[in-house]
């Protein structure tokens, strides 16, 4: 059953692009840490929370499913890292691949 709340998709564009500046940009990036097994408890919590956000959000382009598989699998590597698993960051690193995603959701230049 779809939700009563209606996102549009300026609002999914916003939630995307804050999780993306916020948790996965750059070299010291809440993402990096995670993905080298530098994070903080504080920083896997707001990582999580970017990640569940994307989950939520629709993509700008591409299939749905694909989306929705792709950012279930960035909230389940984080959960791991939550608990602490000896192979989270490697997972988390493999499930954070921007690549993968970048190439079938995120709009081409103009």
């Amino acid at each position: 059953m779809l939700s009563s709340i209606s996102v549009s998709s300026a609002d999914d564009h916003k939630v995307i692009e804050e999780a993306m500046k916020g948790g996965f940009k750059g070299d010291t990036s809440l993402a990096k840490l995670a993905s080298t097994g530098k994070a903080s408890k504080e920083d896997i919590a707001k990582l999580k929370a970017y990640c569940e956000s994307l989950v939520k959000a629709k993509p700008p382009v591409g299939d749905y499913a694909s989306w929705k598989t792709k950012t279930e699998a960035l909230v389940k590597a984080v959960v791991d890292l939550e608990s602490g698993a000896a192979d989270a960051p490697k997972a988390f690193e493999k499930a954070a691949n921007c690549k993968a995603c970048h190439e079938v959701h995120k709009p081409k230049k103009k």
